[in-house]
């Protein structure tokens, strides 16, 4: 398998899904963690593109909840590699509803996962470098930097 380098862009995952009864509270709004798992499931498809090979959630940073999302609203999720360091990459996803009946398209929420390169047994191999090209995927791969500061720093607490 080749280790060049890829864009960021060959690793873009847009996935929708639609809010069914079953993903709901009681007050007809989606469940966290339904969306927890769409966005795990996005971001792992994300790091497995652009690695081309298993990829595994290491850790979830945060889950911001801007707007809740009601039962009948479509969701799309966009996941990609923000930035890769050795065997490990953070993936960043967006979450949008949108309300068909009002013409609305609104953006709920953003989470950060760190993914894991991995062989057939599952131990840590060398991840694909990601290249960012344009002005949002380098502010993007600055700012994973920083967080994977903190994050290593908050590690070590």
């Amino acid at each position: 398998m080749s280790l060049q380098p890829k864009k960021v862009s060959s690793s873009v995952t847009i996935m929708t899904e639609l809010v069914l009864p079953h993903h709901t509270n009681q007050l007809g709004k989606l469940l966290g963690g339904q969306l927890m798992h769409w966005i795990d499931i996005c971001a792992a498809m994300s790091a497995g593109r652009h690695n081309q090979r298993v990829c595994v959630t290491a850790s979830v940073d945060r889950i911001d909840f801007h707007h809740p999302i009601s039962l009948g609203d479509p969701v799309t999720l966009m996941s990609s590699v923000n930035r890769v360091f050795n065997t490990s990459m953070e993936i960043g996803v967006k979450v949008f509803s949108e309300n068909y009946l009002e013409g609305k398209r609104v953006h709920t929420n953003t989470a950060y996962l760190t993914f894991v390169c991995v062989d057939n047994e599952g131990r840590p191999v060398k991840a694909i470098e990601a290249i960012p090209d344009t002005k949002d995927e380098k502010r993007r791969f600055a700012d994973a930097l920083q967080r994977r500061k903190t994050r290593l720093k908050n590690r070590n607490i």
